[in-house]
């Protein structure tokens, strides 16, 4: 099976003939239209992109086959990918979220923490989604203090989460 990469999703439809909002997750916001046809996660859909232009911070497309508003909103939410073959490979310094998916996760001691499950990015800085075999998911935030090394041979990425300081009570 191949790899796929999610470099964008449809918004909402925009007017009645069918075009559609799009955001991009690339690092150039116009370069999910060079990788061609785009599919769904389930690589059971393709999506060509006829037209596209820019709105204030996402697109307005056009895509082959839809024509009216009606399928426009049928497509909201849907998630956009590509191989990843067909991307540029990342720099030293730099890796694809979808590369970390999957690594397991401990400290600089060696203690095991889980298994990165997702990465999110809720407007303040990305934060790494880390669940363990059992208990609920950790967070932190994915910054070279906290995730210091990742291993992508060993498969595992080191973590040193921030301490929380319980001695100082705030009920003064």
């Amino acid at each position: 099976m191949r790899s796929l990469i999610c470099v964008a999703q449809f918004g909402a439809a925009h007017g009645v003939r069918g075009e559609i909002a799009l955001r991009s997750f690339t690092e150039q916001p116009e370069d999910f239209s060079r990788y061609g046809s785009l599919s769904s996660k389930d690589g059971t859909r393709t999506f060509e992109i006829t037209n596209l232009r820019a709105a204030k911070d996402h697109f307005i497309v056009r895509v082959a086959g839809i024509d009216d508003r009606d399928a426009a909103q049928a497509l909201r939410n849907v998630e956009l990918y590509v191989a990843r073959d067909k991307l540029p490979p990342p720099s030293d310094d730099e890796f694809y979220h979808a590369d970390l998916i999957g690594l397991a996760a401990a400290t600089s001691d060696g203690t095991a923490l889980g298994t990165v499950s997702a990465i999110y990015n809720f407007g303040a800085g990305d934060m790494i989604e880390i669940r363990p075999a059992a208990g609920d998911a950790l967070l932190v935030p994915f910054t070279s203090a906290v995730v210091p090394a990742i291993d992508f041979g060993a498969r595992r990425i080191t973590v040193d989460p921030p301490l929380l300081d319980d001695s100082k009570d705030t009920d003064d």
